[in-house]
């Protein structure tokens, strides 16, 4: 599935914008539906993505809703990312929380919080490729320039289209995440006729508008935006069907990690205490063929992981 030779189906959900579904064998399925959903996904950032791949979260911000502040300087910053090192695949910087209600950073603000920690990271020899997590076109130049290879854009090029320009120009892989609305507001009052396909109509529409600004298919990632706009039925229903966004024909990033559904589920208030259930979450995403996963607590997700690989006889395990 969706280029992992660990997963496996034989059958498919067929399902239609009145919320119904019914299963359909391989056998019965369009070739072009077929090689959507199974053929391998392009590399991103040197990455091959026949296994999951961990993208660690180092925020640079004040108010991040679970590490806000803990990285208040540049040294605090590289020390985090070398740690990270052993197990992070992919390190995902930002300096602009997105949490619900956050108010939006000033573009200079942001580009002092990103710019200096990339650069200082990659004068310290750290080689992990890293992401940065922006919706500004200014603060996404001014991360590649200092050593950044991707961008990670929640608002998938609709804060600024600019964005997409500078991503088909630098060639480098961008993320394209669905939200509904802005941070906020984005919470206030979420709904939806169908989560499922609006979600999917909204990807498909983004990775149009991307191709169109002269990004290739190749470099682009979606991912679900579990949380943003999404009451905690809608979050629950997106990663039950996760597999659904596969076909799509692209890698899928999840990001769950220490999300407030996941303290309503578990009953866990404070969000750096839901790392057991980020973890469990996570590993139900790889189940249905996740990529990426971005999280917290990278160690510990890597150590389920290998503990899952194990468990399907993955050859590195």
């Amino acid at each position: 599935m969706a280029g992992n030779a660990d997963i496996w189906f034989d059958h498919v959900a067929e399902r239609n914008r009145s919320g119904k579904s019914k299963l359909r064998p391989v056998s019965d399925c369009p070739e072009d539906v077929i090689n959507r959903l199974s053929s391998r996904r392009a590399d991103v950032i040197g990455l091959t993505l026949d296994r999951p791949r961990i993208m660690g979260i180092l925020n640079v911000t004040p108010d991040s809703f679970s590490d806000g502040g803990d990285l208040a300087t540049v040294a605090a910053a590289v020390a985090r990312a070398q740690a990270m090192g052993a197990d992070a695949d992919i390190l995902d910087i930002g300096g602009e929380s997105t949490r619900p209600g956050a108010e939006e950073v000033d573009v200079k603000e942001e580009i002092q919080r990103t710019a200096p920690v990339i650069r200082a990271l990659r004068d310290a020899g750290v080689t992990t490729p890293i992401s940065i997590d922006t919706r500004k076109s200014a603060v996404a130049e001014a991360a590649l320039d200092a050593g950044a290879d991707m961008v990670n854009d929640v608002s998938a090029f609709l804060f600024d289209p600019d964005l997409a320009q500078l991503v088909a120009e630098r060639d480098v892989p961008v993320c394209l995440m669905h939200a509904k609305g802005r941070p906020e507001t984005m919470q206030d009052d979420p709904r939806y006729d169908n989560v499922l396909f609006e979600v999917m109509d909204h990807l498909e529409e983004r990775i149009t508008f991307a191709e169109e600004a002269g990004i290739r298919r190749s470099r682009i990632i979606t991912d679900p935006g579990i949380g943003f706009g999404k009451t905690l039925q809608h979050n629950v229903t997106l990663l039950r069907a996760l597999a659904l966004l596969h076909d799509l024909g692209l890698p899928v990033l999840l990001g769950v990690s220490r999300k407030r559904f996941i303290g309503t589920l578990a009953r866990v208030e404070e969000a750096r205490d839901r790392m057991p259930g980020s973890v469990a979450v996570a590993l139900e995403g790889v189940v249905q063929g996740a990529h990426i996963l971005r999280v917290h607590d990278v160690a510990e997700t890597a150590q389920a992981l290998r503990l899952q690989n194990a468990l399907l006889k993955r050859d590195e395990a």
